[in-house]
């Protein structure tokens, strides 16, 4: 019988990547960035609004010495989880992470997605393309070289099945277009959380990002609990590891709810997940999503908190909130 042996929850912005020199030189574009600004109540906000309401003492927080304890500990939380993994020895892993609008576009956006295709294309593009001061740090960042990695076709192929007849309406992908690669989200796990050790995987994308079909975060832990159970009902000898990334709040840090959020997570109720307020999980926000998929797939299970790091980048408070836990059976 198939068995989930662990589960990791990850944080996977570009931040984790970079020096703090780097997040400060994106802090100065966030008044005018693509992304929406949402402040503490979901109210979306220019960034000077945000910048009138946000406390002189902001300054302490982007300091030199508070932003390079930050980094340290971005640095030893995605150390752990890699070691974490590779003591779990998987057979095979899930993945789950939103796209960015990478993969899918306004021409077809599903909910929910599983790739299938004997492999997942990595091509450095978009966010994964240096656009930083040249004197900064880039060997951490994503490869610049075009790669392929390993996808368990037939066990993906089995999971959409699985899904399918646990009542989900699952969209598939078996190859992508010509010169398109994978989100930087499963980027992020390949370079960082496996690094030297690849496993075989199976990718699951859903849309926490982009109206009008965003997965609602009860859907989500559905979800998540849905792909425990097909896990579970193979009648094979694998150990299986889910990660899931995304989150926390961004791009503006909001401590109180990722700490609430957090909590949260430690207890197993659908209903906690359901009723978190849909304003707050927009832009950045929504991928808390992806961390109420895995709470579906870890019922039952132990979460150890590996860290939360606060990670601003202005004096209006943007950034984002990074974590970092895992989840191991009682």
């Amino acid at each position: 019988m198939a068995e989930l042996v662990l589960a990791i929850a990850t944080s996977h912005s570009p931040t984790l990547l970079m020096e703090p020199g780097a997040w400060l030189a994106r802090g100065k574009s966030d008044d005018v960035s693509v992304h929406a600004l949402y402040d503490f109540d979901g109210k979306r906000v220019t960034y000077d609004e945000l910048l009138a309401k946000t406390p002189a003492s902001m300054a302490d927080e982007i300091s030199a010495d508070v932003l390079a304890e930050r980094h340290a500990r971005n640095q030893a939380g995605i150390a752990e989880t890699k070691r974490l993994l590779q003591e779990a020895r998987p057979d095979l892993v899930v993945m789950i992470a939103d796209d960015h609008w990478e993969v899918f576009k306004d021409d077809n956006m599903p909910m929910i997605s599983v790739h299938w295709g004997e492999k997942l294309p990595y091509v450095p593009e978009g966010i994964m393309v240096w656009k930083y001061d040249e004197t900064l740090r880039q060997a951490d960042w994503y490869p610049q070289e075009e790669k392929e990695y390993p996808v368990d076709s037939a066990r993906a192929k089995r999971l959409l099945g699985d899904l399918i007849a646990r009542k989900f309406d699952v969209s598939h992908t078996k190859y992508y277009r010509e010169g398109q690669g994978m989100t930087h989200a499963f980027a992020y796990v390949y370079t960082r959380v496996m690094d030297d050790v690849v496993y075989p995987v199976i990718p699951v994308s859903i849309n926490t990002y982009f109206p009008p079909n965003q997965i609602p975060a009860r859907r989500a832990f559905e979800l998540g609990a849905a792909i425990r159970e097909a896990i579970e009902s193979w009648d094979e000898p694998l150990r299986v590891a889910v990660i899931a990334t995304g989150g926390l709040s961004h791009f503006v840090v909001d401590e109180k709810f990722d700490r609430e959020f957090l909590d949260l997570m430690e207890k197993d109720d659908v209903e906690l997940h359901a009723a978190l307020p849909e304003a707050k999980l927009q832009s950045g926000n929504s991928e808390f999503r992806c961390w109420s998929a895995l709470a579906g797939v870890v019922s039952g299970m132990k979460m150890n908190l590996i860290d939360y790091i606060p990670c601003y980048r202005s004096p209006a408070g943007t950034g984002c909130g990074m974590a970092f836990a895992t989840w191991e059976k009682k």
